[in-house]
């Protein structure tokens, strides 16, 4: 059953219009935590010359192979079960895109997600990073500390995490941030690249 959620319809065309260049030479893209599955149809349909395979954990599957069923692309597989504890693909991809999931993981999980993009991303291949970020150990705006504030109340393991620390985890398998974009709305989007 397909899921819906109003804050992807309305980031996707401030998130798109930054993507689209960085994706132009590409030919593959994993998404990680695709959630309703409405990212992975909006931006497959902007960029029809790559592959946009999306991937969640099971529990999330139904909602995105729905809209990937409804929107009946040429380049939007069904989307693959991943735990980035424990499961990723064998496959290696030009990019992979994740939007607002690392504070909803625990950090534990963000670890395990850094580790696997080590893997999983082919040499000069990007990682798209989406969502809110603290720098300096410094919330960016009120709005954010009080959406952390009501991430510890949903989960305690989940926070938004600071920049320096994810930098400090991709350049630890080998990543380099090449880009760090102002977004709508109190969110960045960071871009890494394999060296």
């Amino acid at each position: 059953m397909k899921q819906y959620s109003p804050s992807c319809d309305q980031n996707k065309d401030p998130i798109l219009a930054v993507i689209k260049p960085l994706l132009c030479n590409a030919t593959s893209v994993l998404e990680i935590g695709s959630g309703t599955g409405q990212h992975c149809v909006y931006f497959a349909k902007a960029l029809p010359h790559l592959v946009w395979q999306a991937s969640d954990q099971a529990i999330y599957l139904e909602s995105v192979n729905a809209w990937i069923a409804d929107a009946q692309l040429n380049n939007t597989p069904q989307a693959l079960e991943l735990n980035v504890d424990v499961s990723w693909p064998v496959e290696q991809y030009d990019a992979i895109f994740s939007a607002n999931t690392v504070h909803i993981m625990s950090w534990d999980m963000v670890i395990s997600l850094f580790q696997g993009l080590g893997k999983t991303l082919l040499k000069d291949g990007i990682f798209i990073l989406y969502g809110p970020f603290n720098y300096n150990g410094e919330y960016t705006s009120t709005s954010n500390a009080n959406f952390d504030l009501w991430l510890a109340q949903q989960n305690p393991q989940s926070a938004i995490r600071d920049f320096e620390a994810l930098n400090q985890l991709a350049k630890q398998v080998g990543l380099v941030l090449i880009k760090d974009y102002e977004m709508p709305a109190n969110n960045r989007i960071l871009v890494w690249q394999k060296r």
